[in-house]
């Protein structure tokens, strides 16, 4: 298994939406910012968004396991092999993602339990 780069290409925030359904004073995501960078391979890295991570971690466990070698979805959605972008589930505050498989070998940090 191979570790997967993420990084967070921008945060967006639809202000229209936001008018009609958000909460008072909701505005772009607090927790990532462009530019930020995380590594995994089988689990969530630290101090990324749970939500985030369930969006796109089909995505990551596939990369990881050497999906990367083609395009997705037959070429006709990203076309460099081994990237994926993505974005979190957030409709009203989307933060959007470039996920890239990588060389580096997974390596895991704990001791299963049989």
């Amino acid at each position: 298994m191979k570790r997967v780069k993420i990084t967070v290409l921008k945060t967006t925030f639809d202000a229209e939406l936001a008018a009609e359904y958000g909460a008072e004073g909701l505005g772009p995501c607090p927790m990532l910012k462009a530019g930020q960078v995380f590594y995994a391979d089988y689990a969530k890295p630290a101090g990324f968004c749970d939500e985030a991570w369930k969006a796109v971690y089909q995505y990551v466990f596939a990369l990881a396991h050497g999906a990367g070698g083609g395009v997705f979805y037959y070429g006709d959605w990203i076309r460099k092999p081994g990237v994926a972008v993505c974005s979190c589930n957030d409709g009203l505050r989307p933060v959007i993602f470039k996920l890239e498989a990588t060389d580096e070998e997974a390596t895991i940090n704990y001791t299963p339990v049989r």
